[in-house]
């Protein structure tokens, strides 16, 4: 069975979610560094790619790379 989806509101929702699990990642300064230390990100740059979706997945990518973060975000969000 495939669930199909003819709405956008899926990728809104995706980048949404990206969104928040970035301020969960951004709200403790340790996860935030190590976040910025991983991606090679400033948060200059973070700034300027916030909106993109290649930083949406980095998000994504990050907390799946660590399991407790993973588990801690998803109880959060």
């Amino acid at each position: 069975m495939t669930i199909r989806s003819d709405s956008e509101d899926s990728v809104k929702d995706g980048g949404a979610l990206a969104l928040a699990a970035l301020g969960w990642v951004l709200s403790d300064l340790a996860r935030a560094q190590r976040f910025l230390d991983l991606t090679g990100l400033t948060p200059e740059s973070l700034r300027e790619a916030i909106l993109l979706p290649e930083t949406h997945r980095a998000v994504f990518d990050f907390l799946s790379a660590y399991e407790p973060d993973l588990v801690s975000a998803a109880e959060s969000l």
